[in-house]
C-alpha cells in the first residue's frame, strides 16, 4: 500500500480510501456481519482512511463502520461529515453542525474524528455555508472533536471558489477524475497546490459506469455516458483485463490527489481493490478509451442550487 500525506496535515493516507457509503444499503442490501469483515479485511490490507457520513443509509453506515471499529479505531483514520441527512434534508446552520458531530461520534463509538467534512455544499446557501457550517466545523476542531475539518461536493468549480475564501485543511471532489471526467485539474488541484489543502477524490467507478455491476436506477449521467459501459467493458475484455481495474488505476495516479475513495461493502471488493496496486494499464488502452470517451467527455449533471452551479469561475457574479 502506498502512503500520501494529506495536504499540511500530519495525516499519512492511503492512495485507496475505504467509502463506508455501501454498508448502509446505498447500493445493495448489505449483512451486517459481511460489511464488518469488509472492514477488517481492508485494514489488513493496509488501507488506514475511512469515508463515511450520516446521510449513508440514514445513519446505518456510520452504525456498522463504528462496530467494526470497535478495537481498531486507532489503527485508522477516520472521516466523517455533516450538514445533509436522509430524505433530503440539508442544514447548514452553525447549531446543526456542533450537534451532529456528537451524534456521529456516538454512532462510531469513538471521541473524535480526524477530519470532519461539511457535506455536498452545493446545495446550501452559499453565506451560510461560508458564515456558519464551515466556521462551527473549525471550533470543533479547536475542542477537540474533529482534528481537521473540510468540506465536499459535485460541482468542482464551486469547490474551487469557497476554498478560495477559506482555510480549511482538504476538499473532497466526487466524480470529476475519472476515465469520464478531468475538470479536477482545471481549477482545484492547482489551488490545492497554491494554498496546501489536501485533496480527495471519490467514486472512480463513477457510481458502477465504470464497472462491470448494473448502474443503479439512480445514477444521475446522462444517457449517452450510461451507454459506454458495455463498449468500454468490450474493449477492456479484448485486453482480458477489468474496466474497474483500468479506472481505479487511472485514479490512483494522479499525482495530486492523496487518496481515491472507494465504495466496499465486501471482502471480495477489497481484494480486487487492493489488486489494482500491482496492476499496470497496457500500453495503448487509454488512448482508445479517451477516443471512445471524447464525445461525451466531461459531461456532467448539476446538483444543488442553481446558483451554485458554476462552469467558468466568475459565473458566479455574473
Amino acid at each position: 500500500m502506498e502512503y500520501r500525506r494529506l495536504g499540511k496535515t500530519d495525516m499519512h493516507v492511503s492512495s485507496i480510501g475505504f467509502g463506508a457509503s455501501p454498508l448502509g444499503n446505498v447500493f445493495d442490501t448489505t449483512d451486517e456481519q459481511d460489511a464488518i469483515r469488509a472492514v477488517h479485511s481492508a485494514i489488513d490490507h493496509g488501507i488506514n482512511f475511512f469515508d463515511v457520513a450520516p446521510f449513508y443509509g440514514d445513519t446505518l453506515a456510520e452504525q456498522r463502520l463504528g462496530k467494526a471499529l470497535l478495537n481498531k479505531r486507532n489503527d485508522i483514520l477516520l472521516a466523517t461529515k455533516c450538514c445533509r441527512y436522509a430524505n433530503g434534508v440539508f442544514d447548514f446552520s452553525y447549531q446543526r453542525v456542533m450537534t451532529s458531530i456528537d451524534e456521529s461520534l456516538e454512532r462510531l463509538q469513538t471521541d473524535y474524528v480526524d477530519l470532519f467534512q461539511v457535506h455536498d455544499i452545493e446545495f446550501g446557501d452559499r453565506e451560510q455555508v461560508l458564515n456558519e457550517a464551515i466556521p462551527a466545523a473549525l471550533a470543533l476542531k479547536k475542542q477537540g472533536k474533529a482534528r481537521y475539518v473540510g468540506f465536499s461536493g459535485l460541482p468542482v468549480r464551486y469547490l474551487a471558489q469557497i476554498a478560495r475564501e477559506v482555510e480549511v485543511d482538504t476538499v473532497l471532489s466526487w466524480g470529476h477524475y475519472t476515465l469520464l471526467n478531468d475538470e479536477i485539474n482545471d481549477e482545484l488541484v492547482p489551488l490545492s497546490k497554491q494554498k496546501g489543502f489536501g485533496l480527495l477524490n471519490a467514486a472512480p467507478l463513477m457510481q458502477r459506469i465504470l464497472s462491470d455491476a448494473p448502474i443503479p436506477a439512480w445514477q444521475n449521467s446522462p444517457q449517452p455516458v450510461k451507454d459506454l459501459q458495455p463498449k468500454l467493458l468490450d474493449l477492456c475484455r479484448e485486453h482480458g483485463i477489468a474496466l474497474s481495474d483500468v479506472a481505479i488505476r487511472f485514479a490512483l495516479d494522479h499525482p495530486a490527489i492523496a487518496t481515491t475513495i472507494i465504495g466496499m461493502n465486501a471482502q471480495r471488493q477489497v481484494d480486487q481493490n487492493v489488486r489494482v496496486l500491482d496492476f499496470t494499464i497496457p500500453d495503448g488502452l487509454l488512448e482508445r478509451i479517451d477516443a471512445l470517451v471524447a464525445p461525451v467527455k466531461n459531461w456532467m449533471w448539476f446538483e444543488g442550487k442553481p446558483e451554485n452551479n458554476v462552469r467558468k469561475p466568475n459565473e458566479i457574479n455574473e
